[in-house]
């Protein structure tokens, strides 16, 4: 399915995997609109893009934000902020609220509230992670958003059929997630030495997927995995 002239909305398209997946879709002839909590940003991601760019902060949707936005065919939401990895013994819990607010309940509310909008033949890509098949110490919050978002991405797919529903799970991926410094640098190189692919993973790899989700017209409830191959050893 080609997506020239479709119109793709971007929830966390100014930056990482969000705007690499915005320029891909791009770069294929749609017409995009960006979202996020920074106006500075938004515009200067629009600019680059030749894009729309709205600034809303994701955890509190305002009211009419999809009706500004008007009709359109795609909504990727990749909306997120990093994760702290805190023990359970010292978790401060209003916080691993929070993160469940931006990455669990933004995305559900973004759903509710891009229905009327999307239009027929339309398709919800939602953001989740392999921390939900191989989790660490630490990392009871993250597991437990991955798993819910793709519960949520099969519940959906179901629900609102024949729009297509379909989640992306990447692996560690160089991205201003992650932040900089040698510290990270570090952590790539032990991913690199680590995975079947050698390398960490690139935002450009994982946009591919959502690309993908977006243009192939028969899967839904499905969870593509990009992680070089991260899960299998």
């Amino acid at each position: 399915m080609n997506i020239a002239k479709q119109r793709v909305v971007v929830l966390g398209g100014t930056s990482g995997i969000g705007y690499a997946t915005a320029e891909a879709a791009a770069g294929r002839g749609a017409e995009v609109v960006v979202v996020s909590r920074n106006e500075q940003r938004v515009r200067e991601a629009a600019g680059r893009l030749g894009a729309t760019g709205l600034a809303a902060d994701l955890t509190a949707l305002p009211a009419g934000l999809f009706d500004e936005i008007g009709p359109f065919d795609h909504l990727v939401y990749t909306a997120g902020e990093p994760l702290s990895l805190t023990p359970v013994a010292t978790m401060d819990i209003a916080r691993a609220r929070e993160f469940f607010g931006l990455r669990y309940f933004g995305a559900l509310d973004a759903v509710r509230a891009a229905l009327p909008h999307l239009r027929p033949g339309g398709s919800i890509t939602l953001t989740t992670g392999t921390a939900s098949d191989r989790p660490g110490p630490g990392w009871a919050v993250a597991s437990s958003i991955c798993g819910a978002i793709e519960a949520l991405t099969r519940a959906l797919a179901v629900e609102l059929a024949p729009i297509r529903v379909n989640a992306v799970q990447p692996g560690v991926t160089r991205s201003p997630l992650w932040g900089t410094g040698e510290g990270v640098e570090q952590l790539y190189a032990e991913i690199a030495a680590t995975v079947p692919l050698r390398r960490a993973g690139e935002v450009t790899d994982v946009a591919d997927a959502y690309l993908y989700l977006l243009s192939q017209p028969f899967t839904t409830g499905t969870v593509v995995t990009v992680d070089g191959g991260a899960l299998l050893v």
